[in-house]
C-alpha cells in the first residue's frame, strides 16, 4: 500500500525558473524537439533540486515521475552540468574577490564523504577514495572562499585517500593563480594543509 502526501521544497521558484531555464536553454542547443521529454524543464529542475537539497533516492525521484532511474540519472546529471557550467573559473572568483576589496581569500581543504564510491588504490588493500584522516570514503575538494567563509570557488574532486597538499598541486594553475593576485591580496591556508606551499 502507498501513502500520498505533500512535500514543499525549501527554495524559491525563482530558483526552480532560473534552473529550469538553463535547462531549456541546454535542450534548446541540443536541437531536442517539444515534447519528445518525459519531464518538462520546469519537472526536471524540481527533480534536480530535490535530489541536491533533500537527499531524495532516484529511485523515489523515478517513482515520483514515472520515469526510469536510468532516464532519472540522465536528467539528473544534465542538471548537474548546467549549473557547474555557471560556475565562475578561478581566475573570474579571484578577480571578484579583488573588485570586492577583500584583503585575503581563505584556501583548504574539504572532504565530502560518500558511501556510495569504491576503487582500488596504488596501495594493494588501501581504497582510492578512503580517507584515512576522516575514517570515511570520499572526494576532496579544494575551495577558496571570501573572509566570511562564503565560498568563491571549488575545484574538482580528487580521491579521498589524497592529502590536501597533493590535491592543491594537481590542480593546473591553482598555484599559479594564486601567486598572480600576492601583490594585491592574501592567501590563508590551513598550516597542515596547502600552507606549507602557499604564502
Amino acid at each position: 500500500m502507498s501513502i500520498t502526501y505533500t512535500a514543499t521544497l525549501p527554495v524559491r521558484e525563482d530558483t526552480v525558473l532560473f534552473l529550469s531555464g538553463l535547462l531549456h536553454a541546454e535542450r534548446q542547443r541540443r536541437g531536442t524537439r517539444t515534447g519528445v521529454r518525459a519531464l518538462s524543464c520546469f519537472k526536471q529542475a524540481v527533480l534536480v533540486l530535490r535530489w541536491l537539497l533533500d537527499g531524495v533516492r532516484m529511485a523515489q525521484l523515478a517513482q515520483d515521475n514515472v520515469i526510469s532511474r536510468s532516464t532519472g540519472y540522465d536528467y539528473l546529471h544534465e542538471g548537474i552540468a548546467v549549473l557547474a557550467a555557471q560556475a565562475p573559473g578561478l581566475p573570474g572568483a579571484l578577480l571578484a574577490a579583488k573588485a570586492a576589496g577583500y584583503d585575503y581569500v581563505l584556501l583548504d581543504g574539504t572532504l565530502i564523504e560518500t558511501d556510495r564510491v569504491s576503487t582500488p588504490g596504488p596501495t594493494e588493500g588501501v581504497d582510492l577514495w578512503w580517507s584515512k584522516k576522516h575514517a570515511n570514503h570520499g572526494g576532496n575538494i579544494q575551495v577558496v572562499c571570501a573572509p566570511d567563509g562564503w565560498p568563491l570557488w571549488t575545484s574538482p574532486v580528487r580521491p579521498g585517500r589524497e592529502h590536501d597538499t597533493t590535491c592543491l598541486r594537481t590542480h593546473p594553475g591553482l598555484l599559479d593563480a594564486l601567486a598572480t593576485i600576492r601583490g594585491d591580496m592574501r592567501t590563508l591556508a590551513d598550516l597542515q594543509g596547502p600552507g606549507k606551499v602557499v604564502r
